[in-house]
């Protein structure tokens, strides 16, 4: 049970870090911060993303390319350029590194305003920091697994933040429905999110990139968006006027 338990905070937790502020704050621009609230979010993430954090400023260069190239072969995770979903995985992740590390000319326009802190994101993202959050991860299974099948949430655990965007840009290009006809493969894989914190509501996404709120029939419910209306209303971040909307409205 405690593995279990760990699990699904670290599940919500790296998903909450990743929809929030990698791609809603960083690719996205849904909303603004000061410096010091983006410093907070930038080790926020790192402390619950752990082995597979991901640089908010290459996480947003790489998602914005998603969107200008969707379902194109210069999309960095369109399964329709891979046989299957590790496939994509191992894509997207070589997109990264060599985004991160300069490998590919970019774009000034996909660089535009993201929130960079270079040497924090050396460091999270250096071999020593992932192995030893995977050490961590390791030694608490050790200590509380009791079942070997408990064991296979280890990997996923591991690479949670690669799997949160695989399960999105796998499977929402290829099941679900649509709310909204693009000319790409976007769909909403499920009608309430909850699981996925709103990111399943991928072709509501793909209309509007910037909302700060996921969901847009009365049934989908954006479990984040509270979150991101509070933290407006305490005056954390900024969202546009146009977009703040009660809550219990959605």
């Amino acid at each position: 049970m405690i593995v279990f338990i760990f699990f699904v905070t670290i599940w919500y937790a790296s998903l909450f870090s990743q929809t929030f502020f990698q791609h809603r704050y960083a690719a996205h621009g849904a909303f603004t911060m000061s410096k010091g609230w983006e410093r907070f979010f930038f080790i926020l993430a790192y402390i619950t993303q752990g082995s597979s954090y991901m640089s908010p400023r290459t996480y947003a260069i790489m998602h914005r390319l998603h969107h200008a190239y969707t379902d194109t072969d210069k999309d960095p995770h369109s399964p329709s350029f891979s046989p299957n979903v590790f496939a994509m995985m191992w894509r997207t992740r070589r997109y990264y590194q060599d985004i991160f590390h300069g490998r590919i000319e970019v774009e000034s326009r996909f660089t535009k305003n993201v929130p960079e802190w270079a040497s924090f994101d050396r460091f999270a993202n250096g071999r020593f920091s992932r192995h030893l959050w995977v050490a961590i991860y390791v030694v608490f299974f050790l200590l509380f697994a009791h079942s070997a099948w408990l064991y296979l949430l280890l990997p996923v655990i591991i690479i949670m933040g690669a799997f949160h965007g695989a399960v999105i840009n796998w499977f929402a290009h290829k099941y679900g429905y649509i709310n909204f006809k693009l000319k790409n493969t976007s769909m909403n894989l499920f009608f309430v999110d909850v699981l996925m914190l709103g990111e399943s509501y991928h072709n509501n996404h793909h209309k509007y990139p910037s909302s700060a709120n996921f969901g847009k029939r009365w049934f989908e419910i954006d479990p984040v968006y509270p979150v991101i209306w509070f933290l407006d209303r305490i005056h954390v971040i900024r969202i546009a006027r146009q977009e703040i909307v009660s809550p219990a409205a959605g």
